[in-house]
């Protein structure tokens, strides 16, 4: 299995990539994500601080989907 940790640049690129391939404007996709238009702006720009609720929202505005897959438990840990 090939996993890869996004950057939060490369996380923006694809939503630059994506919105410019659907033929949207930054305060299009914001109006249809519910975002203000500074957070796509910021969000493009790969800012580090971005809030998570507000980009998961956009990622799936887009259809973009994304993959958490949790660490493997170590041997002999206990389940809460």
């Amino acid at each position: 299995m090939n996993r890869r940790t996004l950057t939060t640049a490369e996380i923006g690129d694809i939503v630059r990539t994506t919105r410019k391939a659907f033929g949207l404007r930054q305060d299009q996709l914001a109006g249809a994500a519910g975002v203000g238009l500074r957070f796509i702006v910021d969000l493009e720009a790969g800012k580090q601080t971005a809030q998570i609720g507000k980009a998961l929202q956009v990622l799936a505005t887009l259809g973009c989907s994304l993959e958490i897959t949790p660490p493997p438990e170590p041997k002999g840990a206990r389940k809460a």
